[in-house]
């Protein structure tokens, strides 16, 4: 047996108390009635192993989350040394100190005048807060009316009421209706099923930038408080920016005096070689949320980076921004933050992705010769995968198609091969690799194998 591995009667039990008390999230629970949950016990590097032993490539950073892999023990001892000094206190009108170090540290590596790092628990919180800051910012500097937020279409934004309304996935809201109004979409930068424009890179980025001041104007500039953008979209499977299309969104956001929010959950801390995917692609955003990677996941930590003009008003007297969250900044997580950033720098994390991303890159194109991969897109460590019935035509799965490729078989296949990672179809079907930011052309050449030889069955079974 291996020694990761549970005896049968604790496997057993672990089992049923998992299916009579654990609500697991974004999960049809009724699946694992018959089915065995999978149960991760630990994690070495960029690999995890499941309670019977098994050992599975973690290819998907758990979330986009584990940037530096599992079992850091430094991160770790970070924890433990920070909760038996101060376990928790909040940073209603108080401070202490790693909170202080972090958003200096933080505010040291924002873009521009990004200076004001307001800390929360997670992602979702972090855009609930730039909306709210949006609006309450407009209400003090004369423009009460400026409350309406545009964002792209397909993209995910987070599962708070607010965030979630901000989400352009109406699958995702339609049983949470009615939800927070007043968000619009606009078309996101999927160049590879563009509507317009699809030979044309840098003429399709400054058509799809152009569709915010379309929106902008449509609902009124006096309304409209910000424009939320990833600088690489998530859900769809990885979208990047075509040249020229930030440059020319900080020109409208600008000319309509709307604010530009990077939503930087997953793309900030290396996932595109720097600690910000602004910094990346060369644009100055009015504010940044982040999380996931902050503290490589040893530890629950979010934040939103705000420039010193949005501060102003809130430095007046009496005024204050009636916002906040009990585990925002909290002392073990900020300790763990700090300690992250520090083996960041020490092991040259993002020159690492920058050096390697172009071997990650031509080792998963090597799979566009196999019938079912239509494109392969992305930066850095995170791409998507996207599968099609017809390479020439781009032809893709009905619904019935997609439940049976993805849900059917391409997840638990994939798994059972020992690669974890996405197979997800909000949007066209895509597979979503984001491995930890350690891997090398070992693990490149990993994935690529048990890609092909799942996808080489699943052609099989079309």
């Amino acid at each position: 047996m291996p020694s990761d591995a549970l005896d049968d009667a604790d496997f057993d039990r672990l089992q049923q108390s998992a299916r009579d008390h654990l609500w697991m999230h974004f999960t049809r629970m009724g699946s694992y009635q018959t089915s065995e949950v999978p149960v991760i016990v630990r994690g070495d590097g960029a690999y995890i192993y499941d309670a019977r032993g098994k050992r599975y490539l973690d290819g998907l950073a758990g979330l986009f989350v584990s940037q530096l892999g599992h079992g850091r023990t430094e991160l770790a001892e970070a924890a433990a040394k920070q909760a038996s000094e101060l376990a928790f206190f909040p940073l209603w009108s108080y401070a202490h100190p790693k909170s202080i170090e972090l958003a200096e540290r933080m505010a040291g590596y924002a873009p521009g005048d990004l200076n004001r790092v307001f800390f929360t628990g997670g992602g979702s919180e972090a855009v609930e807060t730039a909306w709210k800051l949006a609006k309450n910012y407009f209400k003090l500097t004369g423009k009460p009316m400026k409350h309406k937020v545009i964002s792209r279409a397909i993209a995910y934004h987070g599962t708070t009421h607010g965030a979630l309304s901000i989400t352009g996935l109406p699958e995702l809201k339609q049983q949470f209706e009615p939800l927070v109004p007043s968000t619009f979409r606009v078309p996101n930068t999927n160049i590879y099923r563009a509507p317009i424009h699809g030979d044309d890179p840098v003429a399709f980025g400054r058509w799809a930038a152009d569709q915010i001041a379309v929106a902008i104007e449509n609902e009124g500039p006096d309304s409209v408080a910000a424009v939320f953008l990833e600088p690489v979209q998530n859900a769809g499977g990885c979208f990047p920016p075509p040249p020229g299309y930030f440059e020319r969104v900080r020109e409208i956001c600008d000319q309509y005096d709307v604010l530009l929010v990077s939503d930087e959950v997953i793309c900030a801390f290396g996932r595109l070689g720097h600690m910000f995917g602004a910094e990346r692609y060369g644009y100055q955003p009015d504010m940044i949320t982040c999380a996931k990677g902050l503290t490589s996941g040893y530890s629950p930590l979010g934040a939103m980076i705000a420039s010193d003009r949005l501060m102003e008003p809130f430095l007046q007297q009496n005024a204050s921004f009636a916002h906040g969250y009990t585990f925002g900044g909290h002392p073990v997580s900020a300790a763990v933050a700090l300690t992250n950033l520090d083996i960041f720098e020490r092991e040259g994390i993002n020159e690492h992705v920058r050096d390697t991303e172009g071997e990650f890159r031509a080792t998963l194109e090597k799979l566009l010769d196999l019938p079912l991969v239509g494109d392969v897109r992305g930066d850095g460590y995170f791409y998507g995968i996207e599968l099609v019935k017809d390479k020439a035509t781009k032809e893709t799965f009905n619904d019935e198609e997609s439940e049976r490729l993805l849900r059917g078989f391409l997840s638990k296949a994939l798994f059972d091969a020992g690669l974890y990672c996405r197979a997800d179809d909000r949007g066209d079907p895509v597979i979503q690799l984001s491995p930890p930011l350690i891997c090398d052309q070992t693990h490149f050449d990993e994935m690529e194998q048990i890609l092909r030889t799942v996808l080489t069955e699943a052609e099989s079974k079309l």
